[in-house]
Protein backbone atom coordinates (compact mmCIF):
# COMPACT_ATOMS: atom_id res chain seq x y z
CA UNK A 1 0.00 0.00 0.00
CA UNK A 2 1.36 3.42 -0.92
CA UNK A 3 1.33 6.38 1.47
CA UNK A 4 1.36 8.78 -1.46
CA UNK A 5 -1.46 11.32 -1.69
CA UNK A 6 -2.97 13.31 -4.52
CA UNK A 7 -1.33 16.40 -3.01
CA UNK A 8 2.15 14.93 -3.49
CA UNK A 9 4.25 17.24 -5.63
CA UNK A 10 5.73 14.50 -7.80
CA UNK A 11 3.60 11.33 -7.77
CA UNK A 12 5.67 8.19 -8.16
CA UNK A 13 2.76 5.84 -8.84
CA UNK A 14 2.73 4.49 -12.42
CA UNK A 15 0.79 6.78 -14.72
CA UNK A 16 -2.60 5.36 -15.64
CA UNK A 17 -5.03 7.55 -17.52
CA UNK A 18 -8.79 7.23 -17.89
CA UNK A 19 -10.77 8.86 -20.71
CA UNK A 20 -13.95 10.54 -19.49
CA UNK A 21 -16.84 12.02 -21.48
CA UNK A 22 -18.31 14.81 -19.37
CA UNK A 23 -20.76 17.67 -19.59
CA UNK A 24 -19.36 20.70 -17.78
CA UNK A 25 -21.91 23.49 -17.38
CA UNK A 26 -23.51 22.55 -20.69
CA UNK A 27 -20.26 21.93 -22.58
CA UNK A 28 -19.56 18.39 -23.75
CA UNK A 29 -15.89 17.50 -23.37
CA UNK A 30 -13.57 14.53 -23.42
CA UNK A 31 -10.97 14.64 -20.65
CA UNK A 32 -8.21 12.50 -19.25
CA UNK A 33 -7.87 11.81 -15.55
CA UNK A 34 -4.71 10.29 -14.12
CA UNK A 35 -3.53 8.14 -11.27
CA UNK A 36 -1.71 10.09 -8.60
CA UNK A 37 -4.19 12.97 -8.83
CA UNK A 38 -7.40 13.72 -6.96
CA UNK A 39 -10.34 11.49 -7.92
CA UNK A 40 -8.73 9.52 -10.75
CA UNK A 41 -11.21 7.77 -12.97
CA UNK A 42 -14.33 9.82 -12.29
CA UNK A 43 -15.72 13.27 -11.54
CA UNK A 44 -15.99 13.42 -7.75
CA UNK A 45 -19.24 14.33 -6.05
CA UNK A 46 -18.03 17.58 -4.51
CA UNK A 47 -16.83 18.95 -7.83
CA UNK A 48 -20.13 17.94 -9.46
CA UNK A 49 -22.04 19.80 -6.74
CA UNK A 50 -19.98 22.96 -7.23
CA UNK A 51 -20.44 22.79 -11.00
CA UNK A 52 -24.20 22.48 -10.52
CA UNK A 53 -24.79 25.22 -7.99
CA UNK A 54 -22.16 27.92 -8.48
CA UNK A 55 -23.70 30.87 -10.35
CA UNK A 56 -22.63 31.92 -13.81
CA UNK A 57 -19.08 33.19 -13.97
CA UNK A 58 -18.34 36.74 -15.14
CA UNK A 59 -17.50 37.12 -18.82
CA UNK A 60 -14.01 38.49 -18.16
CA UNK A 61 -11.42 38.68 -15.40
CA UNK A 62 -8.79 36.55 -13.72
CA UNK A 63 -10.20 33.30 -12.32
CA UNK A 64 -8.53 30.72 -10.10
CA UNK A 65 -9.18 27.02 -9.71
CA UNK A 66 -7.33 26.33 -6.46
CA UNK A 67 -6.23 22.70 -6.35
CA UNK A 68 -7.16 22.00 -9.94
CA UNK A 69 -6.42 18.26 -10.05
CA UNK A 70 -6.93 17.02 -13.61
CA UNK A 71 -8.87 20.16 -14.43
CA UNK A 72 -12.68 19.81 -14.58
CA UNK A 73 -13.31 23.12 -12.79
CA UNK A 74 -10.54 24.85 -14.73
CA UNK A 75 -11.96 23.71 -18.05
CA UNK A 76 -15.55 24.51 -17.04
CA UNK A 77 -14.56 28.10 -16.24
CA UNK A 78 -12.56 28.44 -19.46
CA UNK A 79 -15.43 27.24 -21.64
CA UNK A 80 -18.06 29.26 -19.80
CA UNK A 81 -16.03 32.47 -19.91
CA UNK A 82 -13.75 32.44 -22.97
CA UNK A 83 -12.92 36.10 -22.37
CA UNK A 84 -11.45 35.37 -18.94
CA UNK A 85 -7.99 34.13 -17.98
CA UNK A 86 -8.17 30.95 -15.93
CA UNK A 87 -5.39 29.87 -13.58
CA UNK A 88 -5.35 26.16 -12.71
CA UNK A 89 -3.11 25.90 -9.65
CA UNK A 90 -1.89 22.72 -7.97
CA UNK A 91 1.21 21.45 -6.17
CA UNK A 92 0.95 18.15 -8.08
CA UNK A 93 3.05 18.26 -11.26
CA UNK A 94 1.17 15.35 -12.82
CA UNK A 95 -2.14 17.13 -12.25
CA UNK A 96 -0.80 20.23 -14.00
CA UNK A 97 0.47 18.20 -16.94
CA UNK A 98 -2.86 16.42 -17.39
CA UNK A 99 -4.81 19.68 -17.08
CA UNK A 100 -2.62 21.29 -19.76
CA UNK A 101 -3.40 18.37 -22.05
CA UNK A 102 -7.12 18.62 -21.35
CA UNK A 103 -7.05 22.34 -22.07
CA UNK A 104 -5.24 21.76 -25.36
CA UNK A 105 -7.67 19.02 -26.36
CA UNK A 106 -10.60 21.36 -25.72
CA UNK A 107 -8.83 24.22 -27.54
CA UNK A 108 -9.13 26.35 -24.41
CA UNK A 109 -6.29 28.80 -24.91
CA UNK A 110 -7.28 30.95 -21.92
CA UNK A 111 -5.86 28.56 -19.30
CA UNK A 112 -2.54 28.81 -17.47
CA UNK A 113 -1.53 25.87 -15.28
CA UNK A 114 0.98 26.68 -12.55
CA UNK A 115 2.35 25.69 -9.21
CA UNK A 116 1.40 28.12 -6.43
CA UNK A 117 4.78 29.84 -6.37
CA UNK A 118 4.67 30.48 -10.11
CA UNK A 119 1.57 32.69 -10.02
CA UNK A 120 2.73 36.33 -10.14
CA UNK A 121 2.09 37.94 -6.74
CA UNK A 122 0.35 40.96 -8.27
CA UNK A 123 -2.43 38.90 -9.88
CA UNK A 124 -5.79 39.43 -8.13
CA UNK A 125 -8.69 37.10 -8.79
CA UNK A 126 -12.23 38.07 -9.64
CA UNK A 127 -13.41 34.52 -9.06
CA UNK A 128 -12.03 31.56 -7.13
CA UNK A 129 -13.51 28.09 -7.39
CA UNK A 130 -12.12 25.36 -5.19
CA UNK A 131 -12.79 21.86 -3.99
CA UNK A 132 -10.04 22.33 -1.41
CA UNK A 133 -7.80 19.46 -0.27
CA UNK A 134 -9.39 18.89 3.13
CA UNK A 135 -7.28 15.81 3.81
CA UNK A 136 -4.05 17.81 3.96
CA UNK A 137 -5.12 18.61 7.53
CA UNK A 138 -6.68 21.63 9.16
CA UNK A 139 -3.45 23.55 9.66
CA UNK A 140 -2.36 23.27 6.03
CA UNK A 141 -5.88 23.94 4.76
CA UNK A 142 -6.12 27.12 6.81
CA UNK A 143 -2.70 28.22 5.56
CA UNK A 144 -3.81 27.59 1.99
CA UNK A 145 -6.97 29.67 2.30
CA UNK A 146 -5.16 32.38 4.25
CA UNK A 147 -2.74 32.71 1.33
CA UNK A 148 -5.27 32.77 -1.50
CA UNK A 149 -8.50 34.35 -0.24
CA UNK A 150 -6.71 37.70 0.30
CA UNK A 151 -5.94 37.67 -3.43
CA UNK A 152 -9.60 38.19 -4.27
CA UNK A 153 -10.24 41.47 -6.05
CA UNK A 154 -12.38 43.99 -4.11
CA UNK A 155 -15.59 42.64 -5.67
CA UNK A 156 -14.33 39.09 -6.22
CA UNK A 157 -16.06 35.97 -4.94
CA UNK A 158 -14.77 32.57 -3.85
CA UNK A 159 -16.89 29.45 -4.09
CA UNK A 160 -15.81 26.46 -2.01
CA UNK A 161 -17.31 22.99 -1.83
CA UNK A 162 -16.65 20.99 1.32
CA UNK A 163 -18.19 17.79 2.68
CA UNK A 164 -20.33 18.31 5.77
CA UNK A 165 -18.72 15.35 7.50
CA UNK A 166 -15.25 16.77 6.82
CA UNK A 167 -15.87 20.08 8.55
CA UNK A 168 -17.70 22.37 6.13
CA UNK A 169 -19.53 24.21 8.91
CA UNK A 170 -16.46 24.65 11.09
CA UNK A 171 -14.53 25.97 8.07
CA UNK A 172 -17.26 28.51 7.40
CA UNK A 173 -17.12 29.59 11.06
CA UNK A 174 -13.32 29.87 10.87
CA UNK A 175 -13.57 32.21 7.88
CA UNK A 176 -16.26 34.29 9.58
CA UNK A 177 -14.03 34.72 12.65
CA UNK A 178 -11.64 36.63 10.40
CA UNK A 179 -8.91 34.03 10.54
CA UNK A 180 -8.12 34.38 6.81
CA UNK A 181 -8.81 38.12 6.62
CA UNK A 182 -11.91 40.28 6.53
CA UNK A 183 -14.29 37.94 4.71
CA UNK A 184 -17.88 36.81 5.03
CA UNK A 185 -18.68 33.16 4.33
CA UNK A 186 -22.26 32.09 3.75
CA UNK A 187 -23.86 28.76 2.97
CA UNK A 188 -25.20 28.85 -0.59
CA UNK A 189 -26.43 25.29 -1.09
CA UNK A 190 -26.37 21.85 0.49
CA UNK A 191 -26.47 18.77 -1.74
CA UNK A 192 -25.36 15.15 -1.58
CA UNK A 193 -23.56 15.67 1.72
CA UNK A 194 -21.68 18.79 0.59
CA UNK A 195 -21.91 22.48 1.39
CA UNK A 196 -21.33 25.13 -1.26
CA UNK A 197 -19.87 28.15 0.54
CA UNK A 198 -19.68 31.68 -0.89
CA UNK A 199 -16.89 33.93 0.38
CA UNK A 200 -16.73 37.69 -0.24
CA UNK A 201 -14.83 40.57 1.26
CA UNK A 202 -16.42 42.51 4.08
CA UNK A 203 -17.59 45.87 2.78
CA UNK A 204 -16.48 48.89 4.78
Amino acid sequence: MTTEHYFSEDPQAPLRTTTLSLTLRGHSVTMQSASGTFSPGHLDTGTAVLLKYAPAAPETGNFLDLGCGWGPLTLALALESPGAHIWGVDVNDRALEITRGNAANARAANITCARPGDVPPDVAFDLIWSNPPIRVGKQELHALLSAWLPRLSPTGEAWLVVAKKLGADSLQEWINRGEAGEFIASRWETSRGYRVIRVVRQQS
